[in-house]
Formats: C-alpha cells, structure tokens, sequence
C-alpha cells in the first residue's frame, strides 16, 4: 500500500513535458525560380564521368547499368515496380519522378530490364541534346514561362494579393472591405 502510494505520488508530481507546435515556414521574398531541372535531368549530369561539363553517350550507359545494378542486388536482370521505385528515389530523388516504370517497362510484364531502362535514357539523351558534343548543363534547364511572383506562380485573372494574402486594395470590389 505505501508503495503503491508513493507511486501515485511520484506520477502526480511530475508535470507532462511542453509540446511545442512550429507553425508553417513563412514563405521567402526571394523571387522564385525561372529555370529548373527534372529529376532525370539531373541524373544526366550526374554521369559525366570526366568532368568535362558535357555528359556524352558513351559515359550515359555505363552510368545508368551502375545505378540499375545497384539496386538489382539479387541479380535478375529486372526490377519489380517497387524496386524501381527504389531506384528512383536514390537517382532521381523521389519514388514517383519520372521515367515512371511504366514508360520504361516496354514489354507489359509489370519489371523494367536493363535493356529497357537503357532503351529509356537512350530516348531521354536524345530529347535533352541540342547541339555539338554531348549535352550540356543549359540543354538539361528547363525554363519556367508561367506568371511567378514572390509568393509562387499564379494565374492570369486572379486578383493580386497583398501582404496579409487578401486582394489588394485596387482589385477589391467598390465597397466591400476585406475579411
């Protein structure tokens, strides 16, 4: 019974530790971006294996075997989609960047081979090269030509906000105040 009673007491004393809630970030004032890179993009620039500033086709498929291999670590010759999603999150960044499996998977039996994720990249490389020697850092920006403002894109017709993230004061019907 005392045992019990200094239990009880010892849980009463003690008070629940503060939990404290960040609210969200505030957005930046820095203008957005204009120009920005795919995932895949990126993994392009990643295989230039000299250094050169240039990845070419021969430096493209050994890089792109060593990814694959990487996460084929039972040595199928394939990944299952959820593999590739595994792939595609340490090389592209995100689970559901794009090549998505199912434009890779040429064949419909739901696993992407080496062969097909090369036959993918081999049409991606041609997208992405423009001109000269192998494809540059410019050949993989992709250019932003939507309406952004400090606070992100917008749309055209939709009235401007201020500060506090009500219309401002000029696109405001007559008489009517903000809430």
């Amino acid at each position: 019974m005392i045992l019990l009673a200094l239990l009880l007491q010892t849980a009463v004393a003690q008070e629940p530790p503060e939990i404290i809630v960040p609210g969200p970030a505030r957005p930046s004032a820095q203008t957005p971006a204009t120009m920005v890179v795919e995932p895949v993009a990126m993994f392009v620039a990643a295989c230039d294996a000299d250094g050169d500033g240039l990845t070419e086709r021969y430096e493209l498929t050994p890089c792109v075997q060593r990814s694959f291999e990487a996460i084929d670590t039972a040595k199928t010759g394939k990944l299952r989609y959820f593999a590739f999603a595994d792939w595609a999150l340490r090389y592209l960044g995100d689970r559901n960047a794009l090549p998505s499996p199912f434009d890779a998977d040429k064949d419909g039996d739901n696993m992407v081979s080496l062969d097909e994720l090369q036959a993918q990249f081999q049409k991606l490389y041609s997208r992405f090269h423009r001109s000269g020697a192998g494809i540059t850092r410019a050949d993989l920006l992709t250019f932003r030509t939507g309406p952004v403002d400090a606070n992100g894109p917008t749309r055209p017709g939709l009235p401007k906000r201020g500060k506090d993230g009500k219309p401002a004061p000029a696109d405001r019907p007559e008489g009517r105040k903000p809430r």
